[in-house]
């Protein structure tokens, strides 16, 4: 395996976890017929005449020459974007706290064995070494060169698409980027077309979305903000048919969340509004009069998102997680509009 680059846990505790959950970005069903669901059901060996692959990233073409048997998943989402393709890390990033495993409730039972679980904004690359890994996945991190350099001096390694800046990794891109690097392209084509078609079902089922102006709110302790064009979040109500405000995202600059200071509260107002608590209780929300005055939380057109794991369903965007919060979010905004 070789690279070729050109230019271009706890750490994630107290300030930098908060930072991380509002510029991060969407199953417990047990549900197995529809978009990754995961199953339980490994999807087998790639075939070893799908290698070598190799796959463009930010800091260039990756090469896998053989068939990785030992992968070391760092990125957001990474490690349950591979067992939904059947495969299962040695090592892995816990971003969302979850513990064990290190995976969402709907991607539990999907390991023989629970990996070594990685910090994530300050990973030990001593720790990952001694994994022996033959591949690393980085899709979704702080995609920073010398992240890329260190890592690749110890397996080839996957990051971020080119053009996408750190965390920005769409979670197409994302399954696109681990299915080519295992060598399961067509099974990660697959699962893209399952996770597309329960999208256009949930749409379709629910026609008040379309065209529907929404805002995707954060409340945290360092006051409200929004999401924009880039999140996972977005990405997710925008495949359901709703429209992100106009206001909303003339904010944005380099990342996809901005904040919203108390005169900017009304930007939050539109047909459907989706506020996440970032560690916060969600009755800090719904109990904030600045909260109760934006018109649209007046009129009961807004979900305030108080169930933690349906929150990270959201957040993670892996097939496992999508699912998920496709399966028990969308209840919530049909009632919001009904």
């Amino acid at each position: 395996m070789s690279t070729r680059p050109t230019p271009r846990g706890t750490a994630l505790r107290g300030a930098a976890l908060l930072t991380a959950a509002l510029v991060v970005t969407g199953c417990g069903s047990g549900s197995d017929d529809t978009a990754g669901s995961g199953g339980g059901e490994a999807s087998g060996p790639a075939s070893s005449d799908a290698f070598p692959v190799t796959v463009p990233t930010a800091f260039g073409d990756v090469t896998v020459e053989e068939e990785p048997v030992r992968v070391v998943a760092l990125g957001w989402g990474d490690a349950e974007t591979a067992l939904a393709l059947g495969v299962q890390p040695v090592g892995a990033s816990d971003w969302l706290a979850f513990g064990g495993e290190g995976v969402g409730p709907w991607a539990e039972g999907l390991y023989d064995e629970a990996p070594e679980i990685i910090e994530t904004l300050e990973p030990s690359y001593e720790a990952i070494a001694a994994l022996q890994p033959d591949l690393i996945l980085d899709t979704k991190s702080p995609a920073t060169q010398e992240r890329f350099d260190t890592l690749s001096e110890i397996a080839p390694t996957i990051s971020q698409p080119e053009g996408a800046d750190p965390y920005l990794t769409s979670s197409a891109d994302q399954l696109e980027m681990v299915g080519q690097a295992l060598g399961k392209a067509e099974e990660a084509a697959d699962l893209q077309a399952e996770i597309d078609q329960a999208f256009t079902d949930a749409a379709a089922e629910h026609p008040e979305f379309d065209g529907t102006g929404v805002a995707v709110a954060a409340y945290s302790s360092e006051g409200f903000g929004a999401y924009v064009r880039g999140d996972a979040r977005v990405d997710f109500m925008e495949q359901l048919g709703f429209t992100l405000e106009p206001a909303i995202q003339d904010l944005a600059t380099d990342s996809f969340f901005v904040s919203v200071s108390e005169e900017q509260l009304p930007l939050l107002d539109a047909g459907l509004t989706v506020a996440f608590p970032i560690f916060v209780d969600a009755s800090e929300i719904t109990g904030n009069p600045l909260w109760q005055s934006i018109p649209s939380v007046t009129a009961g057109n807004a979900v305030v998102l108080d169930d933690e794991t349906l929150a990270s369903a959201f957040s993670i965007g892996t097939p496992q997680g999508i699912q998920y919060a496709l399966e028990n979010a969308v209840p919530l905004f049909a009632d919001a509009l009904a």
